[in-house]
């Protein structure tokens, strides 16, 4: 089953709007560059926007279907922490978590270690568990990945969104956010004077695998909060992609693979 999300069928794929003040204070990511680079290098790199110009973000529904391997990003099968090495995309796995006592496996600012058990009968995956604590502010539990290494802007500005697959395990929290941090919330940026409130989507898992297109168009920041604030992404300048759960107390088991970029013919 496919999940294609824009702003006109949020309802229908079950989005939840998570508590905007649990984003908060969300640490800088820390990376583990212990992986040996492999993959599949020589991907024309992404042309550059004009000075000072924002790429328009795309259209706001873009097709399911996969693409070429240069499209890939990551699908886990060399079972180590950095995605696939292919233009200047080289960047490394890692989790992220609050301070107020919130479990996550991997730990931390350790190596990512990615599970066995891939989507479509693959061999791994990406996959994060744990229990959000049941009190204190801001409670967040992450993982995701950079684009680059070491970390900076990278342009997707030839892609119209992101795709992959995920599900969560037997009895975990649903509800997870899609977070892309790019120049104006991340802060790496040097733009933000309240950062963290990335571009993204609220998502509603289910305990099995299914593929998630969510083109850039319809990516929104949460209201209420967050400088800049600015129309919609800048996909010439993204930082990497974020996996994020939220709810107190709830105990959490979150899985990804193979995510790409969409886009092609």
């Amino acid at each position: 089953m496919t999940v294609t999300i824009s702003s006109g069928v949020r309802g229908v794929v079950a989005l939840v709007l998570l508590a905007a003040a649990a984003c908060h204070g969300e640490p800088s990511p820390q990376t583990a560059a212990a992986a040996s680079e492999t993959g599949s290098p020589g991907a024309p790199q992404m042309a550059s926007a004009p000075s000072g110009a924002v790429p328009p973000p795309g259209p706001m529904v873009v097709s399911d279907k996969d693409c070429p391997a240069d499209f890939t990003v990551d699908d886990a099968e060399d079972n180590n922490n950095q995605v696939i090495v292919q233009g200047s995309r080289k960047g490394y796995w890692y989790t992220f978590v609050d301070k107020a006592g919130t479990s996550i496996s991997p730990p931390a600012g350790t190596k990512f270690l990615m599970s066995p058990g891939g989507a479509r009968d693959s061999k791994f995956a990406a996959r994060m568990m744990g229990k959000v604590s049941s009190a204190g502010d801001p409670l967040f539990a992450g993982m995701g990945f950079s684009f680059t290494n070491p970390k900076g802007p990278y342009d997707a500005s030839a892609y119209t969104g992101v795709s992959f697959y995920a599900k969560v395990g037997p009895g975990g929290a649903k509800a997870v956010r899609l977070k892309v941090p790019d120049i104006d919330t991340d802060p790496d940026g040097k733009k933000c004077t309240e950062c963290f409130n990335d571009f993204g989507a609220d998502l509603t898992l289910t305990e099995q695998w299914k593929k998630y297109t969510v083109p850039f168009a319809a990516m929104k920041q949460m209201e209420g909060w967050g400088s800049p604030a600015p129309s919609s992404i800048d996909k010439s300048k993204l930082f990497g992609l974020q996996w994020q759960v939220v709810a107190q107390g709830v105990s959490y088991d979150v899985w990804v693979d193979d995510v790409q970029f969409t886009g092609c013919p």
